[in-house]
């Protein structure tokens, strides 16, 4: 115990994916490390001993996460119990800031290194946080280009590794490479997310833009699922409408570059499709409570990372009321009846891929952690 112990938490899925990869490429630079902690069946499936399942605490909301707040604190003491246990010699804590500032502070009180990969979005809202990183955390691992010089201004030691989706996901062909005229019908790919609450707020928004859109347009529609979503929740919502949707779980990038535009709820999934060059509108809806207290907080002029990123509105965004069926199905059926737009928004994310670094991003993680353990 000690020296060869690791502890990584991840409490989102893509935490989950992340953390694995970083875990994979860590088990080949020290083969004796033993990791446990808090993760999904991404991290599992490295090796990770798992002290809870990730979905447990992973919502998306002010008001959503007072649902979870019991489950969340009894991970957090079973969590602590293990690093009293084990005594690992550091911690690799991915996003998921309300949980993971608190730990970092619990660990550090421990003597425990911390390395915090992929950084909440404290350059975004609640930037009163970025003090509790520069006390609790040791270096902060980032994945997008402009966070460096925002962490470093505030006294916080700050790495950029590139963002490991740029070797997730490949450059694949894309329908509209295919096809020299409109097609019929159109495939529209709808992602609504990777929790079981976006499930419930953004899932039924999607279905029912897809029925006023199907009035108008000839649509094919295809569901990606999140490997952390429970398809049974999802045949509930479908069960509610008179609509055929094909629900694809595994090889979801190809269906994704096989369809002329994607409906996606805003988050990492969005990165997903704008590597791929898919066009789509960002959608997203949280309860009023959690609504309210974002507009108070958040200050940017984009929600998803497609538009941060590339520094200018190249995707459309409808948040909240403006995230209408109405307002979807409108604005998507005069994107796929827009080919000069359509064009326009491909080449646009096609500057995407070079903006969030070169492949490696996760051996160049695992390295710094590395470091960190021999040190």
């Amino acid at each position: 115990m000690g020296g060869n112990d690791l502890l990584i938490v991840a409490g989102e899925a893509s935490g989950d994916l992340h953390g694995a990869r970083l875990l994979e490429e860590l088990r080949r630079l020290r083969p004796e490390i033993a990791a446990f902690g808090l993760g999904g069946e991404e991290l599992s499936r490295a090796g990770l001993d798992p002290v809870a399942h990730s979905s447990e605490i992973a919502v998306v909301g002010i008001t959503e996460a007072i649902g979870v707040l019991k489950r969340a604190r009894e991970i957090f003491s079973l969590l602590l119990q293990e690093v009293d246990r084990r005594n690992p010699t550091a911690a690799v804590l991915i996003d998921s800031p309300d949980f993971n500032l608190r730990l970092a502070k619990a660990l550090k009180k421990r003597g425990v290194e911390v390395i915090y990969y992929i950084s909440p979005q404290v350059w975004a809202w609640r930037r009163g946080r970025v003090k509790s990183i520069a006390r609790w955390v040791d270096e902060m691992l980032v994945i997008l280009p402009f966070e460096v010089d925002f962490y470093r201004k505030n006294g916080v030691e700050a790495i950029d590794v590139g963002h490991p989706l740029v070797d997730e996901v490949p450059s694949l062909p894309h329908v509209w490479d295919r096809e020299e005229s409109a097609p019929e019908p159109f495939q529209v790919a709808l992602l609504p997310g990777s929790r079981a609450s976006e499930i419930n707020s953004i899932l039924r928004t999607l279905l029912r833009a897809a029925e006023q859109l199907a009035r108008n347009t000839p649509v094919r529609l295809v569901l990606i699922k999140a490997p952390t979503v429970k398809r049974d929740q999802i045949d509930r919502v479908l069960s509610e409408f008179d609509l055929e949707v094909e629900i694809v779980a595994d090889d979801r990038f190809e269906h994704i570059a096989a369809s002329h535009l994607a409906l996606c709820a805003s988050g990492t999934a969005t990165l997903e499709v704008g590597l791929l060059g898919t066009p789509m509108i960002v959608v997203y809806r949280v309860g009023a409570g959690s609504a309210f207290v974002g507009r108070l907080i958040i200050r940017l002029p984009h929600v998803s990372l497609v538009n941060l990123v590339l520094g200018r509105e190249v995707v459309p965004e409808l948040l909240q009321e403006d995230a209408s069926p109405e307002a979807i199905a409108s604005r998507a059926g005069s994107l796929l009846g827009d080919t000069k737009e359509i064009r326009m928004m491909r080449n646009a994310l096609q500057e995407l891929r070079g903006m969030l670094g070169q492949s490696g991003a996760s051996r160049r993680a695992a390295e710094r952690v590395s470091d960190h353990l021999e040190e």
